[in-house]
């Protein structure tokens, strides 16, 4: 597997940018969609803690390569995700990070996300596995990644810290290169009936 480095994908109405100092806009106002810091179970940053976030971030690379979800048409910041977790000695990478504004979700925007992701770690990269990972109690992330065709790994028990300072269990799951071209099929199916959420 390559080491991934910085790219900008896109496909079907969907940019992914590097994630980079001038999306702090776009992105506090992604987030004012929907008020989404105030959920318990991700980490969508405040308004005030957007800066930091992004620099975070972009301090984590190599493991880490986030990009800015970009609305092609308009510009607009959707939302972000990640390449994370990466280990090239193994041919592995993870897909999270992420999150859209409410007005973005249950829409064509994750499922256009997670094929050009998936098409970059397997296609380009030559990743064996690609994880997904997300909280136990986020049941709509569950069943946004159970639709992809992700197999589901196990919970890791007494895992990460949430916001509130309470500690999650998290639901790993993963996609395999053999898996890859019927995920793919699917996905494009999917987005062709109207139906990619």
């Amino acid at each position: 597997m390559q080491s991934p480095l910085p790219v900008t994908l896109e496909w079907n109405g969907v940019r992914l940018e590097p994630l980079a100092p001038h999306h702090a806009d776009g992105l506090r106002a992604a987030a004012a969609d929907g008020e989404l810091w105030q959920l318990r179970i991700t980490s969508v940053p405040t308004p005030e803690q957007t800066d930091a976030y992004i620099d975070k971030a972009i301090a984590m690379r190599p493991s880490r390569l986030a990009f800015a979800v970009i609305d092609a048409a308009s510009g607009a910041v959707m939302g972000t995700t990640s390449f994370h977790d990466i280990v090239p000695e193994l041919d592995r990478t993870e897909i999270g990070y992420t999150w859209y504004g409410r007005s973005r979700q249950r829409s064509h925007v994750n499922t256009t996300c997670k094929l050009l992701m998936l098409g970059h770690a397997f296609d380009t990269l030559g990743c064996a596995v690609v994880g997904l990972r997300t909280d136990n109690f986020n049941h709509t992330s569950q069943r946004a990644i159970e639709r992809l065709g992700a197999k589901r790994d196990g919970v890791l028990r007494h895992h990460a810290l949430r916001r509130d300072g309470t500690v999650r269990d998290t639901v790993m799951y993963s996609i395999v290169r053999g898996e890859w071209p019927e995920i793919k099929a699917h996905l494009h199916y999917k987005l062709q009936q109207g139906g990619g959420r």
